[in-house]
């Protein structure tokens, strides 16, 4: 039980660490790797901002390499919680709302929409100042009511 406490606990955490790193990082000292990801500069299928998924996943493998070597203690599933973290991060950031595989095109769910509209108020600045929106998964209320109160 306290593995999963501490995976689920990690997981939340992770939101709030999301919004640091790219509000201060990706846009800030990191931003030539970010800063392709805002102005589709990049020629290929991929960006320099996907060097961030090994930049995060280094350390994710270390806690959980060295969390395995000891009985599968807390560091394991710290990593573990990082990892699904990223697991959902590259579902909904690349596949859901950047489309860079062709599904879940049509969604009628609220939240998913009021997600993909908060993250493309955050795209709709070219450059490295004057964003908004650098969480991923919470949504600001106010991206929640232009659908949740459509019917009214």
């Amino acid at each position: 039980m306290l593995n999963f406490l501490i995976v689920l606990v990690v997981f939340i955490l992770m939101e709030g660490a999301t919004w640091l790193i790219h509000k201060y990082v990706m846009h800030g000292f990191l931003w030539y790797l970010h800063k392709d990801h805002h102005d589709h500069s990049n020629e290929g299928d991929f960006e320099k901002n996907d060097y961030f998924f090994v930049i995060f996943a280094l350390p994710t493998i270390a806690l959980m390499y060295f969390g395995s070597l000891n009985n599968f203690n807390y560091l394991f599933f710290i990593g573990l919680a990082i990892m699904l973290y990223g697991m959902a991060y590259f579902f909904v950031h690349d596949i859901f709302i950047h489309q860079r595989l062709k599904y879940f095109t049509r969604t009628k769910n609220s939240y998913f929409m009021a997600l993909r509209r908060a993250h493309k108020q955050h795209h709709k600045h070219l450059g490295k100042e004057e964003g908004e929106c650098f969480g991923f998964l919470y949504v600001p209320m106010k991206y929640f009511r232009m659908y949740f109160n459509k019917g009214k």
